[in-house]
């Protein structure tokens, strides 16, 4: 029997959240929505600025959320282990 298997190991600077730093972001987490202007990202965490949680999103074919809150302070610390998918803001 063979076996074949493809194997590719690289590092990759500048992709994934990495590569949003400093643009506004959409973040689906396992409980809630969050959204803000990516300010960091660590390897446990992400700092959102203008941060909001997202309680309604309405059509996504529309510009803004239906109800969108900011979050107390402006800036939210948000887990990595919770975030489930990310992109730009709607």
């Amino acid at each position: 029997m063979t076996v074949k298997k493809i194997v590719t190991v690289a590092e990759v600077d500048g992709e994934g959240l990495v590569a949003m730093l400093g643009e506004p972001v959409t973040l689906f987490c396992v409980n809630y929505i969050y959204s803000g202007r990516l300010a960091s990202v660590s390897d446990t965490c992400v700092l959102l600025e203008d941060a909001h949680i997202v309680y309604e999103t309405g059509p996504f074919n529309t510009a803004g959320w239906n109800d969108a809150q900011r979050l107390p302070g402006g800036t939210w610390y948000v887990q990595i282990a919770a975030i489930e998918s990310f992109g730009g803001v709607k």
